[in-house]
């Protein structure tokens, strides 16, 4: 796994927790999802980053 796409993946998580915070705040539940959606987005991503290490 790059540096760049370490980077990448924590910065879609961090946008996920913060949309989901923005959310939780304001009690929007569309926001919410996305939060989680873009958390569960990058962790998928840093799986298959997992992965492919693992055989290289």
């Amino acid at each position: 796994m790059g540096v760049g796409d370490k980077i990448s993946n924590a910065a879609e998580e961090a946008k996920g927790k913060v949309k989901e915070a923005a959310g939780d705040a304001t009690d929007n539940e569309r926001l919410q999802a996305e939060g989680k959606t873009d958390q569960a987005k990058a962790n998928v991503k840093k799986a298959g980053e997992d992965v492919k290490d693992a055989f290289k």
